[in-house]
This record gives structure tokens, sequence and C-alpha cells, in this order.
């Protein structure tokens, strides 16, 4: 078999590296040639015959110092974007890696699409560990809504916004995930005041203290993290949940709306017109791919949506829409939920059309788990197919759980990612190929099929503590 050399491999295609280099070597030529101008040296090859009659054109006093600048400049430029380059690669790739292989991987990540998630919870932050291998251009938006555990005491005592579901969403898009992930999630046990709270709601609410507000604060943290993309609040204001149940009650605290046990009928904000920020809406405008979820429907995913400017952008982008189904019920907020009922609660709170073109549903759950879910209230997410294609829903089923977790069900970061760029590669190729530019994205008329059924994002740790 053919082999190449090893610096053959210099020359493949998307390293980002060979177009500085190229700019570097033509900076050098031109600087030599505007230096013999200068000094007025006898050509002594057909190009510098060339460069003679031009400069009997232009005069050597100009076009001399010019083309020693513009070479000086070429030169410089190209060889700091390619240590820039070299650089980042190897800061994402570590010094280990093979520096060919971390350039092209991260020049793949730099134009992969741009991403747009919607959510909170532990069900973002998984999606986000497996689409950070796809891209670098991903925005979470993140609900500001949660006012319990370590989160409620700090928005309580400093008048912040909750820090603990950004603070996962860090964690997870940072460069190294398990060692700031174990950090940031690490709770002190003891110690007057500090006793409950994790050190990365701490380091939150300390840099807000440092720049003087949350979003600078969030800004500063990426980058000290070094984070593949970036984390927005929904909102910098200091929101509450309200669930107003069927029997008339209504419920106001995220934390209390599970522990009513009623059934939900509708959720509102308080204040009820809060305003975000304009890079989340810069964000969605240009996205390519929008996706909800995965997290708890009512207050995780949907907090978000009650933001007029953020469903009203959802609604005016031509990007897809994909919904990330719960791969089980949430007792207290979505008992006996079907994926039709998930996706006809996010329809019922958006004023918009246009919020959902599909939705992604798990297909298999593991036995053993399944029966220690159902004997604490948790049931499968059923799939009820026909109404989801009478609301014009694309239903896509794939394995989506992690096969290797034998304590909780939750979905596979790596897994989901991957399905969710599959069927993203499929429907924008189709709307690039099918619809003229204004039109809105058509639904598809087949549903791909696969075995049984059962899904939706994770539910969080039994009786877990933001």
């Amino acid at each position: 078999m053919l082999k190449f050399p090893r610096l053959a491999t210099w020359l493949m295609p998307g390293l980002s590296i060979k177009r500085w280099i190229g700019i570097a070597t033509s900076g050098a030529v031109m600087l030599f040639v505007g230096m013999a101008l200068v000094l007025n040296l006898q050509p002594v090859t057909t190009f510098i015959d060339f460069l003679k009659f031009l400069a009997k054109l232009f005069p050597a006093h100009f076009s001399g110092p010019l083309l020693v600048m513009a070479g000086f400049v070429m030169f410089y430029m190209g060889l700091r974007k390619a240590y820039i380059t070299v650089k980042v690669a190897i800061q994402h790739e570590g010094k280990d890696s093979d520096l060919l292989e971390a350039l092209y991987r991260q020049n793949k990540l730099i134009h992969g699409p741009r991403i747009v998630a919607v959510g909170g919870g532990t069900g973002l932050s998984t999606l986000l560990r497996g689409l950070k291998k796809y891209t670098s251009n991903i925005t979470a938006i993140v609900t500001v809504g949660d006012d319990g555990g370590s989160s409620g005491r700090l928005r309580l005592e400093h008048s912040i916004i909750p820090p603990g579901d950004i603070r996962n969403c860090i964690a997870a898009l940072a460069d190294e995930e398990h060692l700031i992930t174990e950090l940031f999630q690490y709770r002190f046990k003891t110690g007057s005041g500090l006793e409950g709270h994790s050190f990365g709601n701490l380091f939150l609410t300390a840099m807000c203290q440092i720049t003087g507000d949350m979003f600078s604060a969030i800004k500063e943290s990426s980058k000290v993290l070094s984070i593949s993309g970036r984390v927005l609040p929904s909102t910098l204001e200091n929101i509450k949940l309200a669930a107003e149940m069927e029997d008339g009650t209504v419920v106001v605290g995220e934390s209390q709306i599970p522990e009513a046990k009623g059934k939900i009928a509708r959720l509102k904000c308080i204040p009820e017109s809060p305003k975000t920020i304009p890079e989340v809406v810069e964000a969605i405008q240009h996205a390519e791919l929008i996706i909800l979820g995965p997290g708890s429907l009512y207050t995780s995913v949907l907090p978000n949506l009650l933001i007029d400017e953020i469903t009203q952008a959802i609604s005016k982008s031509k990007a897809p829409k994909l919904y990330v189904a719960n791969i089980m019920t949430q007792p207290g907020e979505t008992d006996g939920y079907s994926v039709g009922d998930h996706v006809q609660a996010l329809l019922d709170h958006c004023p918009y059309p246009n919020i959902i073109n599909g939705v992604i549903v798990n297909n298999w759950l593991p036995e053993a788990l399944l029966e220690k879910y159902l004997s604490h209230g948790y049931q499968p997410v059923t799939l009820d197919r026909e109404r989801c294609a009478a609301m014009g829903i694309q239903v896509v089923e794939k394995l989506l759980v992690d096969e290797a977790e034998h304590q909780v069900v939750r979905h596979n970061p790596g897994q989901l990612a991957r399905s969710i760029i599959q069927w993203f590669k499929r429907e924008y190729s189709a709307k690039v190929k099918v619809l003229p530019p204004v039109t809105p994205l058509p639904l598809p008329t087949g549903v791909e099929e696969v075995p049984p059924l059962a899904e939706i994002p994770p539910p969080a740790p039994l009786n877990a503590q933001q």
C-alpha cells in the first residue's frame, strides 16, 4: 500500500496553517524584492526585469518602501497567525497530542455548525458535553429560575441570578471537563455559612462581586476556563416561576412546583415580561441549529420560552429546531406525560409558530433501572407517533440512553450529540437543495423508525441538590 511521507500530511486540507505560512512566504518575497529596489540592486532574473520595468512606471523611492512595508506586514501577520493557530490547538488538545491531528480537529471545531441549546439543569450540561466534540460554535441559553439549594441561598443573600445551572454548563464546555466538573460540583460539608454550597456557585458569586454583574462574571469565567463556546443567562432579571394548577391553585417558586404534586395547567413568570440580553437574540438569529432540552419541562426548558424576545427570535429563525424529549417522566411535574404531551405543552406556552420541527426520542431502557425508577414514581415517556405527526412534528428514534450507567437513567452525551448532528446534516442538506431561501423548512414526510419506544432526557439524580 502506498504511503505518503510524513511531511506531506502538512498539505492536508483543513489545518488552517498553510494559508498563514503562504502569506508569510509571500511577505518575505515582497520584503526582499522591495529591499532590492531600495538598494538599487541589479536584477538577475526575468522576474526582476519585470519589476524593473514596473519601477520605471513607479519611482523606486515610492514602490520600494511600499513593498518593504507590505512585505513586513504580511511576513509578521503570517507567522503570528500560524503561531496562534498552533498554540490554540495545543491548548485544546494537550501538549502530548499529535500536532497535525490537533490542528485538524481544532479547525473542524472552529468551522462546525452554529448551535444554540436552550434549557437548564443536568440535561443541558449533558448535551453540551457531547456537542463540543463537533463544534466550538455553541451558545447555551440557560434558565435562571432556580430558587432552591445553594443557588437559592446565594440568590437571596447576594441578589444575583442563581448560578447553579450556569455553573454546570460552564464546566461541561471547559477543556479540562472532568477536573473542572469535580471542582465546581464539590460541596462543602462543614463550615459556618459554607455548608451545602458548591465551589462553582461560590466561584461565580465571587466573580460577580469582582466584575460587577453576573453577565460579566460568566464571560470572564468562561475565558479563564477556556470553554468551547459560550454560556448566556436567558435573562439578568430576578425572576420567579409560578405554576397555575388545574384546580386553580398557584404555586410560586421553582423548587416548590414539583412538591405541589398537582397537574400543571400553565406556567408563568414573575415579573410577567422579563427582558433577555441582546447577545441571546443575536445568537438565535445567527444559529444554524436550535435545540430545546433535554431537561425538566416546566422548570428547565419552558422558563426560557416565557421570555417573549427569545420565543419570537426562535420563531423567526430559519434554522431547524429540535426538541430532545425526556427519557422518564418527572413526579409532580410531568406525571403520565407522553412525547406528544411534552410537545403540546411547549406549543401551548409559545404565542408564535414554528417553534419545533422535530423531536428526538430514546427507544430503549435497561430493565433493571426501569424497575428502580418505577418504584420512585417515574415512568418511561411513551411515544405517540400519530399525535406528533398530526402536529407536524418529525419523530426521530435513536438509542440515546447511557448503557454504561447503572445508577440512573440518563442520556449518553456522545450518542445524543451524534444523533442530533446526523439529523441536522440531513435536514440542512434537504433545506439547501429543496427549499427556496424564504420558504420555511418543510416537515419531512417519513419518520425514521427504530425498535420500541420510551424516552427523554435523564432526570436529575433523585433528590439532587442544586
